[in-house]
């Protein structure tokens, strides 16, 4: 009987790691997400090919693609996937039992500078419960969500998709920062047509801030003079802190440089601006009841 058992575990397991696989369109990412190699990978997806005698997967290197009998498959794996997660995730329910693993991926100025915290709240109160955070830029973010890399990301100006369920987190303060000995380090508040060709540090064009910023700016009529842009919070700070030029970022971003007097804050007097946050996992994931914990727990910083 353990024996049976055991036996339909492994194929759970493989099935698992099939969808792994057609959802992220990469033996790589199913390779990383289930702490295997690409060649293990591989040779699973082959047993299940000998063992239903079809060809699941077309070998080509052009795209992932599935033959007719590995979407057939693939559908009927994801049902089989859901009902043993929702089972596994009310097994523990019904013995008041929060553990196993949380996947968490986000962009660099949240997971630095936001998620901490929480994270340090929620080991304290359930400590069997692993909280693996991961850094991505803001479309990775989206891409590992969909794919099942993570369980679940952090992101800014969260943005809308079908798939996905979005939890709103918090409103972040966007503040002017420059350095100590630029002239507006002197106000306590400045207008948005102050910046008008001021030399500015921004983040790449894709980022979704710099996107929300260029909107701001656009409907102020401001000009600003982009001297570097980056892909992360840090380098901007950085390029700031050593008078490059200005720039527009979350508040809670910047605490500990104001506290060491490397940059300056002032506040922006046109408006209340701020930099929305959202939890975002994929549509019809069964949460393990960590997982629910720690939502609502994010859920607070709205």
């Amino acid at each position: 009987m353990w024996y049976f058992c055991l036996l339909q575990l492994m194929h759970i397991e493989s099935l698992k790691i099939f969808c792994n696989l057609v959802e992220t369109e990469s033996f790589t990412k199913a390779a990383h997400i289930n702490g295997v190699t690409q060649s293990a990978i591989s040779q699973q997806i082959a047993v299940m090919e000998r063992l239903f005698k079809s060809p699941l997967v077309e070998r080509s290197k052009k795209r992932f693609r599935l033959t007719n009998e590995g979407q057939l498959l693939f559908n009927y794996a994801k049902q089989i996937i859901q009902t043993y997660e929702a089972m596994h995730s009310h097994l523990q329910q019904v013995k008041d039992t929060i553990a196993g693993n949380i996947r968490v991926a986000t962009v660099y100025s949240i997971g630095l500078h936001d998620l901490p915290p929480y994270v340090k709240k929620f080991m304290r109160s359930y400590p069997t419960v692993n909280v693996q955070v991961e850094y991505r830029r803001a479309s990775q973010v989206y891409e590992d969500v969909l794919g099942n890399v993570v369980d679940m990301g952090l992101v800014a100006y969260p943005a809308k998709n079908p798939l996905l369920d979005i939890i709103p987190h918090h409103k972040e303060t966007l503040v002017l920062i420059c350095h100590p000995h630029h002239p507006f380090a002197k106000l306590k508040n400045a207008k948005l047509k102050m910046l008008a060709g001021q030399k500015f540090v921004g983040f790449e064009p894709e980022i979704p801030t710099r996107k929300a910023l260029d909107k701001i700016f656009h409907k102020h009529n401001v000009s600003v003079k982009f001297v570097a842009e980056f892909d992360n919070i840090e380098t901007v700070k950085g390029a700031v802190e050593i008078d490059e030029g200005i720039s527009v970022v979350p508040q809670s971003t910047i605490t500990q440089e104001v506290a060491k007097l490397t940059l300056a804050a002032v506040t922006l007097e046109d408006g209340a601006f701020y930099r929305p946050t959202a939890v975002i996992y994929k549509k019809n994931k069964v949460l393990s009841p960590a997982m629910k914990q720690f939502l609502a727990l994010l859920k607070e910083g709205d």
